[in-house]
């Protein structure tokens, strides 16, 4: 790490010592050395390469959980029903939250041992010897140091999104992953949504021709849930993060898309523009909320990031992609999947729809389409995820498939490259909302290997052995 000269040249630039890749407000003060930052991946050379990495194959995956609050209790239940599974720990702040996951698993298999009391009890967990997979449920702002002392342990881990806040931190977790050569994957459910996954083995089977557009975005009114201080997020810690102004969220809605384009692998990100209106919502609500109850005066005042970011980016062969991020407008919940290609066009919300001209197929055409390109995955555990649950199920696949590639010892669908990638939108997006749009270069956290890194495969070949318990 001290002879790195990516992070000797963030010295140089005096990124890191004034702030750039701090939290919030920090980041607008040095914007204008971002863009040296972004370029800077271009010339880098991998220690390793961690796509397609195939990590020694573990009979029973033995796993610690950190954050038991919004999202972690659903992966303790998911979890505790694969087969080669032991849930050896379980960790959080609060520690009622602890012991309410342990009692949830009472009558099972499990009995995790639990760690909480301090923001920094994860350490004692993660040094244990008898553990295999860190899942990291945690605030954002977590993520990344959490997945870093856990590689650093030498443990695989699995964090959920956004995987990092800032551009160091995307880089913090490849140079480590690459390092210990431990898997770092990024926690993206929606890659395992049910047509996302056919229209993924649509475009590999060529029904759409050659892919040249895409859309994804994350459209959901949390404006109450931000707001909720009794049963919203810890500390209000996603409220918070609503001081940045760019595509916050990203991954929901370009994860399946930049598969699709095999991104990192055949094809890579070039450059970015983004724009977001104006806040029309965020401050009148902290403000109305304020004149009510002493507790907002704090949140009233600030100013928050706009109603809606829109991001373009334009990739190494010629194809565009557009995301979208909006979490406050009343408007129903979309992941704009859409999928463009020379031969044939597929979209999701408000309804799942494919041509191959200029009319949409018809009920009876779509349910050949999925006969004929419905994924190997979803035949093998999609009606089982169905009833366990999860988004529908797509968040069980997806902790099923991460088991089963770490049992047959199998690459990855999502590796370091993919949870960097996609969560660097944040701060470039955020870098070119505050300079009138102006497009900035996206790093390649390839080292130069997308060129002949292979596409994520849609086969369970060497893999699916991995049971169900329901």
């Amino acid at each position: 790490m001290k002879n790195n000269p990516r992070r000797e040249f963030l010295k140089s630039t005096s990124l890191v010592g004034l702030g750039l890749f701090g939290a919030g407000s920090a980041l607008a003060e040095n914007f204008e050395q971002l863009p040296l930052a972004a370029k800077h991946g271009a010339g880098r050379i991998q220690s390793f390469n961690m796509c397609g990495f195939r990590a020694p194959k573990l009979e029973t995956v033995r796993i610690g959980i950190i954050g038991l609050g919004q999202r972690g209790p659903g992966a303790v239940q998911r979890l505790s029903k694969i087969e080669g599974v032991e849930i050896v720990a379980l960790c959080d702040l609060l520690p009622d939250r602890v012991e309410k996951a342990k009692k949830s698993l009472e009558g099972t298999t499990h009995k995790p041992e639990g760690y909480s009391g301090n923001a920094y009890a994860y350490k004692k967990m993660c040094d244990r010897q008898d553990l295999d997979l860190i899942y990291i449920a945690s605030p954002w702002e977590w993520h990344v140091p959490m997945a870093v002392y856990a590689m650093e342990s030498g443990k695989h881990t699995a964090v959920e999104v956004p995987a990092a806040r800032t551009l160091d931190e995307c880089w913090q977790l490849v140079e480590t992953s690459e390092r210990t050569k431990k898997h770092c994957m990024q926690l993206e459910n929606c890659c395992y949504d049910f047509f996302e996954l056919m229209t993924l083995k649509m475009a590999r089977e060529g029904f759409f021709g050659e892919v040249l557009h895409v859309e994804g975005a994350y459209i959901h009114d949390l404006l109450e849930g931000n707001f909720d201080k009794e049963n919203g997020y810890q500390d209000m810690w996603r409220l918070k993060e609503n001081f940045r102004n760019g595509n916050l969220y990203p991954t929901h809605g370009l994860g399946p898309i930049c598969q699709i384009l095999n991104i990192n692998r055949g094809d890579q990100m070039d450059y970015l523009t983004s724009v977001s209106s104006n806040d029309f919502m965020m401050k009148a609500k902290a403000e109305e909320l304020a004149a009510k109850d002493i507790f907002f005066s704090s949140y009233a005042g600030k100013t928050y990031r706009g109603n809606m970011n829109t991001t373009v980016v334009k990739t190494k062969h010629g194809k565009t992609i557009m995301i979208q991020h909006d979490v406050t407008s009343p408007r129903p919940y979309s992941r704009l999947h859409v999928v463009s290609g020379t031969e044939g066009f597929a979209q999701k919300y408000p309804e799942q729809k494919v041509s191959k001209g200029h009319s949409f197929m018809k009920a009876e055409e779509m349910k050949d389409l999925q006969t004929k390109y419905t994924p190997e995955i979803v035949q093998k555990v999609g009606e089982l995820a169905k009833q366990i649950g999860g988004h529908g199920g797509m968040d069980f696949m997806m902790d099923w498939r991460l088991i089963d590639c770490l049992r047959n010892g199998l690459p990855l669908d999502q590796d370091v490259y993919d949870a960097a990638l996609w969560s660097c939108i944040t701060p470039l997006s955020e870098w070119s909302v505050a300079n009138r749009s102006n497009s900035i270069d996206v790093p390649d956290f390839t080292g130069g290997n997308w060129k002949t890194n292979t596409p994520v495969p849609i086969t369970l070949e060497g893999g699916g052995t991995t049971k169900v318990r329901v």
